[in-house]
């Protein structure tokens, strides 16, 4: 029998962290628990060096000892895996700045368990697009990391080196919204002028050689307001190459 996936929670709220354990549990998740984000941070690493690593963290905003950035960016600089943020903070400001720094998703308090489930769920099925040999998979496009090769349905895409970087940020982390700074810190290309602005521009002329629709986008979503990420029908194909 499969081992259950592992999900890491990261809350101070005593009852709050039950309940979310045991909705995961009877959801088929094992539940991984922590109260403080050193303790978060020790169950994380600890399951990194072992055979059953977590597959997604569910990560309050306020902990005791750390705050739910501080706790995120910890984890983005050595995994991607997954993270969704609850809580009770529910202005824009705070929203945006959570998914810039690296969290996939962001559920506020109070919150429909099922609601949750659905989220994580979702997660999940974005997440690991990158195969060992350096491979990413989305849809019918195919990445290759180390021979610097992009194709459609087996076709070579001739993309420029600036291009290649943005698809290969985007396709390294399906589920993450990237910012405008984020793809210029990335690219910094020969035409780079300093203005987020010139990365619509890189944008545009991707999705033209990916034969990308800029009115109905499948692979290069524009999310307003904050940046862009890869497509969510793209989804249950993530991944799929050997």
């Amino acid at each position: 029998m499969a081992a259950k996936e592992s999900v890491l929670v990261v809350d101070d709220e005593l009852k709050l962290l039950e309940l979310v354990a045991s909705y995961l549990e009877a959801n088929g998740f094992a539940a991984v628990t922590a109260k403080t984000g050193a303790a978060g941070m020790a169950l994380f690493e600890a399951r990194e060096a072992s055979t059953q690593p977590v597959a997604l963290v569910l990560l309050d905003l306020m902990l005791p000892d750390m705050t739910g950035e501080e706790f995120c960016k910890k984890i983005r600089r050595v995994s991607s895996v997954p993270l969704i943020m609850l809580t009770a903070r529910a202005d824009e400001e705070s929203i945006i700045r959570g998914l810039s720094i690296g969290a996939d998703d962001y559920v506020t308090k109070p919150f429909s368990p099922r609601q949750l489930m659905a989220r994580v769920r979702a997660a999940l099925r974005r997440g690991g697009a990158r195969t060992p040999e350096g491979i990413f998979a989305a849809g019918d496009l195919l990445l290759n990391a180390e021979t610097r090769r992009v194709s459609r349905n087996g076709e070579t895409l001739p993309l420029t080196r600036d291009e290649f970087r943005i698809l290969e940020l985007l396709m390294s982390r399906p589920h993450k919204i990237f910012t405008r700074d984020e793809i210029l810190d990335a690219v910094k290309g020969d035409d780079y002028d300093g203005f987020d602005r010139s990365v619509d521009s890189h944008i545009k002329r991707l999705r033209a050689k990916i034969g990308d629709d800029p009115k109905s986008p499948r692979y290069i979503v524009t999310v307003y307001g904050m940046g862009y990420r890869l497509g969510d029908r793209l989804g249950d194909r993530l991944g799929e190459l050997d």
